[in-house]
């Protein structure tokens, strides 16, 4: 059982609200609620459930034994990780802690939610491990039904790394297929975002899973056009780092036919100007600031 952890004018703002109301404005929380809560884990996906967001955004990478975990990195990351005897893991050790040369049982038993954070220092501290997806999945369906929360989406980045295949994660067919075997078992596809910088694991859903939505992440200042064609088709949404996106980006994502959803969008500030601007969604650590939105 999960324990439920805490916790511009006034009309430029309620048209803000009005517009974005009509948009279906989606409210994503960056690996539950990272700002508040440890990343990743189950207790913060329900917290970012308690704030209302629409979409609960996460990581996943692969076991040893084939499962799908949820993770920032496919290895235990210093800033958040102590070993199962509580020791710190070292900024030039963390690699050698390889999640893909885990089997799960094993994964379970490091803590991910005891660490101060020091980028997000607010965060509720606890101990936490690293859940299946199928575990969150259900977890944050049997909460939104108790809680007479509407059923979040779930959008999934695979999470590769540079020249990684096969080290630190399978090849793009088998991470998506493992993935879609727990997304179709839960019966939740119609919920489900496929999000990646890795185009391959796109392109390969694309193809075999094409009724699935896809999410195009960007970090990188290139003409938008110029990534469509790279990836060979449209995605149902683009999502590029936050000081890319402007008033023309959005309109030429619109008139392709393609949502554009920035990340990491952190301030009340910022909501309100990518707002104003005409995005589909945002993604954020914080997701708690959107009650400050009115």
């Amino acid at each position: 059982m999960y324990k439920k952890l805490l916790l511009v004018p006034v009309l430029v703002v309620c048209l803000l609200n009005v517009s974005a109301q009509k948009r279906k404005f989606d409210v994503q929380g960056k690996a539950g609620a990272r700002g508040i809560m440890p990343e990743n884990t189950v207790e913060g996906m329900l917290k970012a459930l308690d704030l209302g967001v629409t979409t609960l955004e996460m990581d996943a990478v692969i076991t040893k034994d084939k499962k799908v975990v949820l993770s920032q990195e496919p290895y235990f990351n210093n800033e958040i990780s102590l070993t199962p005897k509580g020791k710190p893991i070292s900024l030039k050790d963390q690699k050698k802690y390889n999640i893909y040369k885990m089997d799960y049982a094993e994964v379970k038993k490091f803590d991910v939610g005891s660490k101060v954070h020091a980028r997000f220092p607010s965060q509720v501290k606890f101990k936490a491990y690293k859940p299946l997806l199928s575990e969150t999945i259900d977890a944050a369906e049997a909460y939104a039904k108790s809680h007479k929360l509407a059923r979040p989406i779930y959008s999934i980045e695979t999470k590769t790394i540079k020249n990684g295949d096969n080290e630190f994660h399978p090849e793009p067919a088998e991470f998506v297929e493992l993935i879609m075997e727990v997304v179709n078992d839960k019966n939740i596809a119609k919920r489900v975002i496929i999000e990646s910088f890795d185009m391959r694991t796109l392109q390969y859903l694309h193809e075999k899973y094409p009724k699935i939505q896809t999410s195009l992440l960007i970090d990188e200042k290139e003409p938008f056009e110029t990534y469509i064609e790279k990836l060979g088709f449209k995605p149902t949404i683009y999502s590029p780092y936050s000081v890319l996106v402007g008033k023309g980006l959005v309109d030429r994502c619109h008139d392709m036919g393609v949502k554009i959803i920035p990340w990491t969008v952190n301030s009340v500030k910022e909501v309100k100007y990518f707002m104003s601007v005409g995005v589909d969604g945002i993604i954020t650590d914080y997701p708690n600031i959107m009650g400050q939105i009115k």
